[in-house]
């Protein structure tokens, strides 16, 4: 995975292969920023990621794209936040709309991130407390040289959703 410079980052599969992309991944003020749009390797939108303007908690909510222009609040697929920091710095939390109750969605924690993902060492777990996803700095084939911050390694547990993992790092990326 690596970020360009401030407007957009790539995801590349072990393989070498493009995955997913961010082309507006503007540095702007959170009050200035409208939405984010993480595509996949073919430019294909996958999800909307919209920040609350008015949050104490550095609050951005995610859409699927066919609900993206949707204003109901039964519509996000999940909201994330960190935590204050007086509470804990290092920990994010994610609540997830519930779909096993048609009639009335809520969202639910269903996932907590804890580290440091400045400094590219955090790890992604469940609601079971089951890592599903760990980011780590990337090194060359030689131990003691790391590459940049804009470089790093995501490993994600077989049969956990990719595009719900690079959204958690994209709302990461931008809340640090």
């Amino acid at each position: 995975m690596g970020f360009q410079g401030t407007d957009g980052f790539s995801v590349y599969s072990d393989s070498g292969q493009l995955v997913f992309r961010v082309d507006n991944y503007l540095r702007r003020p959170r009050c200035l920023t409208k939405e984010i749009v993480l595509m996949d390797g073919d430019g294909k939108p996958l999800l909307c990621l919209r920040p609350r303007i008015l949050s104490l908690h550095d609050r951005w909510n995610a859409y699927e794209v066919k609900e993206c222009e949707n204003k109901q609040p039964n519509s996000k697929l999940f909201s994330m936040k960190r935590y204050s920091n007086v509470q804990n710095f290092n920990q994010t939390v994610v609540l997830q709309r519930n779909f096993a109750d048609n009639s009335k969605p809520k969202l639910m924690p269903s996932f907590r991130i804890e580290g440091c993902f400045k400094k590219r060492s955090c790890k992604i777990y469940n609601s079971r407390g089951d890592e599903v996803a760990q980011i780590s700095r990337k090194t060359t084939g030689q131990a003691s040289v790391l590459l940049g911050n804009d470089v790093f390694s995501l490993v994600i547990q077989p049969g956990f959703d990719c595009k719900l993992v690079m959204a958690f790092v994209i709302v990461m990326d931008r809340i640090r």
